[in-house]
């Protein structure tokens, strides 16, 4: 029977080995640094950039994180024997490049080389979030990226709802959500936030029970107000993304306006009857709100959901699709929905697709947020920009 010393001895045979200093030329060239150390040994620090896999999940994961066999590797451990038995495994598994540093990230720290603290998710939070972990586009970082992101919810109603529940879920760590609405036995048809027991309860304390017990890692920032004039910006600037959940006009101008002068991407969704809608509007990049609809329409002119009716699992398909822009926000992946408008009919059971342009007459711009004066009038919230002087 082989003793330890002799197994890696022979496992060195097979390999390619490196130290701190050529690894360190090697990331310059665009090896990538594979960390097969327990996750426990992460807080002794990490190399920036170094992809995350212990040893003895290798096999299972690494084909998620590194597709290419072709791509360069340098395995790394604390000190050069884990690394060695990695490569061994990873050129099994048809990995062409791979190399194992020798004295590993002790000897790598010792050198006084770069490496910083990273955050490291609890085991709790691993086990919770494991299929996003296991995406490659995710990773631990990206989730990471969640824990640490804010996304604010005006309206905690149809579409606020799907989309709180999915954010909580995901793991976006703080979430704020704008109501002054009490539960109302209607709500429930389509409000999945709120239940029978908490009929006659301010809808954000409602909203907050029900996100805190799904997922305790989320902080619920309740603000039991209408978003107005006053309180929008103060509001809208803490938070990374706007979820627009609002039913009606007024409000839409204002989260608009709103975000325009503070930068903020809003995911806009509303519904009527059988149709939903959802477009992103980043006013640095994309067209806003006001580039298709400059003014809102004359009081009464629109019906509301109240008097039209709207389907109950329709505002949790668009909510739940808001949700998933807003998470595309935050990670930066994929392709995002500025500059594009989806029509959901749930009769045809069909989405089509719309172009949206930037409107040149349209003044209310990023560029010229420092002249957007934010004004309350009655139902129609008559938001406007003064003009920039000449120039």
């Amino acid at each position: 029977m082989s003793s330890f010393q002799e197994l890696l001895a022979q496992a060195k045979s097979l390999i390619h080995e490196t130290d701190p200093s050529e690894s360190e030329t090697l990331i310059t060239e665009g090896w990538v640094v594979l960390d097969v150390r327990e996750v426990e040994e992460y807080d002794q620090g990490v190399i920036p950039e170094s992809i995350l896999i212990p040893q003895g999940k290798i096999e299972e994961s690494i084909e998620e994180r590194i597709p290419n066999h072709d791509q360069p590797i340098i395995a790394m451990c604390a000190g050069g024997v884990r690394s060695a038995f990695a490569a061994v495994t990873l050129n099994e598994l048809g990995y062409t490049n791979v190399v194992s540093m020798d004295g590993g990230f002790n000897l790598w720290k010792q050198q006084g080389r770069s490496w910083v603290s990273p955050q490291i998710l609890k085991p709790e939070q691993r086990n919770r979030y494991e299929r996003h972990i296991s995406l490659p586009e995710i990773g631990e970082k990206g989730q990471q990226k969640l824990l640490d992101s804010r996304v604010v919810i005006v309206g905690a109603g149809g579409l606020g709802s799907p989309a709180a529940l999915y954010l909580a879920a995901a793991g976006v760590g703080t979430i704020g959500v704008v109501d002054m609405d009490t539960v109302e036995e209607s709500n429930l048809q389509r409000q999945i936030l709120h239940s029978t027991e908490t009929i006659g309860e301010n809808k954000v304390d409602s909203a907050e029970k029900t996100l805190s017990t799904l997922n305790p890692d989320v902080n619920v920032i309740t603000y039991n107000t209408r978003l107005n004039k006053d309180n929008a910006i103060e509001i809208i600037e803490n938070y990374d993304v706007v979820i627009d959940g609002t039913d009606n006009f007024q409000t839409r101008y204002l989260i608009n306006d709103a975000s325009v002068k503070t930068g903020t991407p809003v995911v806009h969704g509303s519904i009527f009857q059988y149709e939903g809608q959802i477009t992103v509007f980043d006013p640095k990049n994309g067209p806003t709100y006001r580039d298709i609809f400059p003014e809102p329409p004359e009081n009464g002119t629109a019906p509301n959901c109240t008097e039209a009716g709207v389907l109950g699992v329709l505002p949790g398909i668009v909510g739940s699709i808001q949700a998933l822009e807003t998470i595309k926000l935050i990670l930066d992946i994929g392709e995002g929905l500025s500059g594009r408008l989806i029509v959901f009919d749930a009769l045809e059971m069909s989405f089509h697709e719309y172009k949206i342009d930037r409107d040149p007459k349209n003044q209310i711009t990023w560029k010229n947020r420092d002249h957007v004066q934010l004004e309350g009038n009655g139902e129609t919230c008559q938001t406007s920009a003064s003009q920039p002087p000449e120039t």
